[in-house]
């Protein structure tokens, strides 16, 4: 676990890594609302060469509902952010933790969301490890 979130070291290729991810977020209800190719950025944008390494915006609907039902205001912290990158021989891959991001706001009606978010976010990185 990273501080922020859950963290995988992948013995697999970039873009491997990122279609089982992508697999495994979907397998917990989570579809993929952003991708941010940060390379390709970084090349377009400052000419410089970077790593491979992307941004998902995932988010699960019911889960999203039953937060910007509780409170509008926790858009500003949606959707859930998945990174994955190269390092070497390996890819890292590191999911939010939901609660991570609701420990600022304390407010109750929030607390299940965020706790189931984070079982279904963990088990995403179970699969990726097992």
């Amino acid at each position: 676990m990273s501080e922020l979130g859950f963290q995988s070291r992948l013995q697999m290729k970039y873009e491997a890594a990122l279609e089982k991810v992508t697999e495994a977020l979907k397998a917990e209800g989570f579809g993929v609302l952003t991708s941010i190719d940060v390379k390709e950025t970084m090349q377009k944008k400052l000419n410089i060469d970077f790593r491979k390494y992307t941004i998902l915006g995932a988010c699960n609907p019911p889960l999203a509902h039953k937060a910007l039902t509780a409170r509008p205001d926790i858009g500003l912290l949606l959707p859930c952010n998945v990174i994955i990158y190269e390092d070497g021989d390996e890819t890292i891959v590191n999911i939010i933790d939901p609660l991570s991001m609701t420990d600022f706001i304390q407010d109750a009606a929030l607390d299940t969301v965020a706790a189931e978010a984070r079982q279904r976010l963990q088990r995403v990185t179970q699969a990726l490890n097992g």
